[in-house]
């Protein structure tokens, strides 16, 4: 967007990614973070964030410069004295689409997408989260659909506190 000279939808952009890495991402992997062993999965949780981190401030620089260099400063140069002292001076982060995964990347839209339909429901019917029930019901658009439900199936269970997911 910036290529075109869109700053509005590129900032629309970066906010749409903080949201999700927020609202899902880390709220997802709390468990992952705070668990006392120090294993592979926490140190790729760790790891995983740490990068958006750092990337978010590397995006954010043209339109916030001294909060990104703060952020940058705190992630990167004070544990690394060997990296360079400023976001700006860094370059700009390029995407590798070789590492994106598509079907994932759609698959986690749709746990998205159906938990927050899920508590919708849920509170429109005046039941919190808290209470488990026994079956939700979710209805899919097409057979791509329906086989991303079942990939996806544990952590809509998890998110809507329900013991069963339906398929219509």
């Amino acid at each position: 967007d910036l290529e075109h000279y869109d700053p509005t939808g590129a900032g629309r952009r970066i906010e749409a990614f903080v949201e999700d890495l927020s609202n899902w991402y880390v709220r997802r992997s709390r468990r992952r973070f705070w668990k006392s062993e120090s294993d592979e999965d926490k140190l790729a949780a760790h790891h995983t964030l740490y990068q958006c981190l750092v990337t978010v401030s590397k995006l954010l620089a043209p339109f916030c410069p001294f909060m990104s260099e703060e952020i940058y400063r705190n992630l990167v140069v004070r544990p690394d004295p060997d990296a360079p002292a400023s976001v700006h001076l860094t370059d700009f982060p390029v995407a590798d689409e070789s590492r994106i995964d598509s079907d994932l990347a759609a698959a986690t839209k749709l746990a998205i997408r159906l938990s927050s339909l899920g508590r919708a429901a849920r509170a429109k019917a005046g039941i919190k989260v808290r209470q488990p029930l026994g079956h939700a019901l979710v209805m899919v658009t097409s057979e791509r659909e329906q086989k991303m439900v079942h990939r996806i199936a544990s952590q809509v269970l998890e998110e809507l506190n329900v013991k069963r997911l339906e398929v219509a």
